[in-house]
């Protein structure tokens, strides 16, 4: 009896023994981390798991990790409201949270490795560590959280708690220029516009070289029709950093739409002299010549312009045939790749030359590329047929007219057919 009495003993000694050891192997695993590294795999479902693992493990874990890691997550999953509920926590647990100081691993082996050895080894001269600081820790933590929950306002729309997030990230938030450059969109969307522009004016007071500043507060005071004082941001943009060719042409939009229209041309000019291939610089430029009634400059920039961007060869030979410079409308038109557009306006090239037969020739490639449903182009066509004394060719198209005006000129066509049908002379 005594003898089974042992034996039992023995067993519960073991079986405890084996429970404490899982319960140890158990506690030593740090879940936290394990959901970090999930994390950095992109297995965002599975770092969720191991969070709640850590939560479940009834152990002193580190609620500010915890809270941080759900945080970001949420933020990585666009859900933005749980995002903020998790960044919240996290704060308050940072607020909370008992920094200690590191253990100095490296001295701890030194010391054990000298226990099992007999040889003594010169000591080495011991680096200062650097000061423990926990509430230093706690700030530019609660700051990174801040800039991150700000991140996770922006994104749900809620643009006046995004600033405030930001305000609250202490230096971290006014650590770059883009975080003014966010400020003031966060303004900008509620049409808060002063403190837009004031966030920008700040920006640029701590970071005077940024250039991206600048060009915000250029868009926003064209936005607002104060152009005299985005004229002034805009230059002063371009003084320090080199502008693309889409600036020079925004500037230039911007004077046109202020009424400086000579000023516009003089910024385009400038714009043509540093990029000269540049084919919207020289269409645009082509444009505003063409509202002073300069139609052969024009043509000239549109030409300059197909250089480039080769779309632009229609605008071109159509600049020139309104110009009355045919032969050089044509030319231009006979690099044209799109032969549907092409032909089309060869058409209108002929009818300015009084070239009625080309047009006649043309008929086949019409119809190939569908342009007779085109009443205009079938008109023309029908005309044509009319001037060369194809009167039954000529009908057959005018009837087919569906356009009221259109309808109208055919209708005096065929009267004037039947004219000449009746008494030839009259049509000579």
């Amino acid at each position: 009896m005594f003898k089974k009495f042992i034996i039992l003993a023995w067993v519960l000694v073991i079986s405890n023994t084996v429970l404490m050891a899982q319960k140890t192997e158990e506690q030593s695993i740090d879940h936290i981390e394990i959901a970090t590294i999930l994390f950095y795999d992109g297995e965002y479902d599975k770092a969720q798991e191991e969070l709640q693992k850590a939560k479940d493990s009834h152990t002193d874990i580190d609620w500010m990790k915890y809270h941080s890691m759900r945080g970001i997550i949420f933020l990585k999953e666009e859900k933005y409201n749980q995002a903020i509920n998790a960044l919240n926590k996290a704060i308050i647990a940072t607020r909370q949270k008992v920094y200690k100081a590191p253990v100095e691993a490296r001295e701890k082996k030194e010391v054990l490795f000298s226990l099992f050895s007999s040889e003594k080894k010169a000591q080495k001269p011991k680096k200062s560590m650097p000061a423990f600081e926990p509430e230093k820790l706690r700030k530019e933590k609660i700051e990174e959280l801040y800039i991150y929950l700000s991140q996770a306002y922006y994104r749900k729309g809620a643009y006046i708690s995004t600033v405030e997030a930001l305000n609250s990230a202490g230096q971290r938030g006014q650590s770059s220029a883009s975080l003014f450059t966010l400020r003031a969109e966060c303004y900008w969307k509620v049409n808060q516009r002063s403190s837009a522009i004031e966030a920008l004016n700040r920006g640029s007071k701590l970071f005077p070289k940024d250039a991206t500043l600048l060009k915000q507060k250029f868009y926003y005071f064209a936005e607002l029709k104060l152009y005299q004082a985005s004229i002034g941001a805009a230059k002063a943009y371009m003084k320090k950093i080199p502008a693309n060719a889409q600036e020079y042409i925004s500037l230039a939009q911007m004077l046109q739409g202020a009424g400086e229209f000579m000023e516009a041309i003089k910024i385009l000019e400038e714009a043509k002299l540093i990029f000269p291939t540049s084919a919207k610089v020289h269409i645009l430029l082509g444009h505003y010549y063409n509202q002073k009634e300069m139609p052969f400059t024009t043509a000239h920039l549109f030409e300059q312009g197909s250089y480039y961007d080769s779309k632009y060869l229609k605008e071109a030979s159509e600049m020139y045939r309104r110009a009355g410079a045919l032969s050089h409308a044509l030319y231009l038109n006979s690099m044209m790749k799109d032969k549907k557009e092409k032909t089309k306006q060869k058409v209108a090239i002929f009818v300015n030359r009084g070239e009625f037969e080309k047009i006649i020739g043309l008929k086949d490639a019409l119809n190939r590329y569908g342009l007779l449903k085109d009443d205009n182009m079938r008109y023309a066509l029908a005309y044509a047929y009319y001037i060369v004394k194809d009167y039954e060719q000529s009908e057959a198209h005018l009837k087919k007219i569906e356009d009221n005006e259109l309808f109208a000129k055919a209708t005096v066509i065929r009267k004037n057919i039947e004219k000449c049908k009746n008494n030839p002379l009259e049509c000579i």
